[in-house]
């Protein structure tokens, strides 16, 4: 959007305590640019829809106190978010498309899962002191025209996982149903339960995130013990030396590509804290909750991934009809209640869907000033139905399309880090940030500098990519080959952006 496009800052009515919810609904759009933003007000006004945008929240809607309640929402929003079912995909990978023993694996995806969680709450920090989304901020960094690949490549994660996740849903409502329920049926019933809280907003957002994770845990802690017992914790690793080394890396660094993933969303969800949040319990308390939830449902994907060797039904299941039928077997021997503990888990993937559609559906709205006319709502119904329609199309490749997009989503999102890592730390160090031009193209950088950088770390990346497509130089290298493409695109960035 050109400097004329500034949109005017809502008027703002609004006390001292409101709620992340309150200050939402007290903001109030000023004069409507179109008739769809203001169709858009009335339904925020009649039922609650988030009317809200790309603009800025300013600060003086977040002024109020941070109340313990606040931080301990934080936490749970992103353990919510990640302990879903579509995870235990990332651990069953360990021991079934690198052949990790349950050691290895276990020890290769807590380490990877930590460091990626860590950049992505890094990054989160940026919320509440900016009240931007996240790619907004990335104007500041990546510059105005390079910020908007990132839109687009960001656009590919989040319609990518939304591909997946309904995928995981529809594999286990098919499965515990037998042949009465297709997958096609089991996708769409994910696709809608994501499409109603993602197209209500951030209130319904912050609510359903909140308690949702109670019947997922519940349901784990079942599956600990029907499961547990089969999980062959004995077994080793299947290579040796070098490629023992290249599978290692391979896995830690997929582990670590899934809370990357997240990097490029993690600020949307605080834009509405008050400026003053404490960045370090919002680094802290991001990083453990990313952390503590994916790990919880990513170690009980390697236990099923590591019995597949041993058990000769779950591997039938698996080898018939994917991740979602190994779920369901693995609750078989409950009967009825097993059943329905898979139904939990399906329908609950929708709280690692719902947050990506939503930042999908402000991605659009950065892509240019007439995209920006088009109200969030609308976009976020946009991507429901292409993903939908791409996971239908694609329901028989799982495996292969988690695998490779994992990896895709380490490549840029690192180089993106490293760059606002650096800009942040080195450039801006004193400097720092008019958040107020975030709209004004002549005020902030033209982004040469990133540009070349962030194509510079793209050849790293190739280099050392590991894929079922290509395999790098220098990942061929190590063994039969390793993944560090997401390695050498961190170091490439970081050494030619100066």
């Amino acid at each position: 959007m050109a400097a004329s496009e500034k949109q005017p800052d809502p008027a703002v009515h609004t006390s001292p305590d409101s709620s992340v919810g309150d200050v939402e609904e007290q903001l109030t759009t000023v004069g409507p640019a179109n008739k769809l933003q203001g169709w858009a007000n009335r339904l925020d006004t009649l039922m609650g829809v988030e009317a809200r945008g790309i603009e800025r929240v300013p600060e003086s809607a977040r002024q109020r106190k941070v109340t313990v309640n606040d931080y301990f929402q934080m936490f749970i929003i992103w353990f919510a978010i990640n302990c879903t079912a579509n995870n235990m995909t990332v651990g069953i990978l360990g021991p079934v498309s690198y052949g990790l023993g349950f050691k290895d694996a276990i020890v290769c995806c807590l380490f990877g899962t930590t460091f990626g969680a860590c950049c992505t709450a890094y990054i989160s920090t940026f919320g509440p002191v900016s009240g931007l989304r996240t790619l907004i901020i990335a104007k500041y960094t990546m510059g105005w025209w390079p910020s908007k690949i990132c839109v687009l490549l960001n656009l590919v994660i989040e319609l990518g996982y939304g591909v997946v996740d309904v995928l995981v849903a529809g594999l286990i409502l098919s499965a515990v149903n037998g042949s009465g329920l297709t997958v096609i049926v089991g996708i769409v019933v994910s696709a809608v339960l994501t499409w109603i809280v993602a197209t209500f907003g951030i209130t319904w957002f912050h609510m359903m995130e909140r308690y949702i994770w109670i019947p997922t845990v519940l349901v784990l802690f079942i599956f600990v013990g029907v499961a547990g017992p089969k999980f062959d914790t004995a077994g080793s690793s299947s290579g040796t030396g070098a490629v023992l080394s290249g599978d290692r890396l391979s896995y830690f660094f997929l582990a670590a590509s899934g809370p990357l993933g997240w990097s490029s969303a993690a600020a949307d969800f605080y834009s509405y804290f008050p400026a003053n949040t404490n960045k370090w319990l919002v680094f802290g308390l991001t990083a453990s909750g990313i952390t503590l939830g994916k790990l919880l449902i990513e170690f009980l994907g390697i236990g099923p991934g590591s019995g597949l060797s041993t058990n000769a039904d779950w591997a039938e299941a698996f080898s018939t009809s994917g991740a979602g039928a190994l779920i369901t077997e693995a609750f078989a021997p409950l009967g009825g209640f097993g059943k329905f503990c898979a139904v939990v888990l399906a329908l609950c993937v929708c709280a690692n869907n719902v947050p990506g559609i939503y930042a999908a559906s402000l991605n659009w709205q950065m892509l240019g000033s007439w995209l920006a006319k088009v109200p969030r709502f609308i976009w976020s119904t946009v991507s429901v139905i292409i993903f939908t329609v791409a996971a239908i199309g694609g329901r028989g490749q799982l495996f292969s399309i988690f695998l490779n997009f994992l990896g895709l989503i380490g490549y840029w999102t690192i180089a993106w880090i490293t760059i606002t890592a650096e800009e942040h730390l080195i450039f801006r160090r004193k400097s720092g940030y008019d958040w107020d031009l975030w709209n004004v193209k002549a005020a902030l950088p033209n982004g040469y500098a990133a540009l070349v950088a962030f194509l510079v770390g793209w050849a790293g990346a190739i280099l050392g990519m590991y894929q079922t497509y290509y395999t790098g130089v220098i990942a061929g290298l190590v063994g039969n080959g390793a993944d560090v493409g997401l390695d050498l695109r961190v170091h490439w960035t970081m050494l030619t952006l100066p």
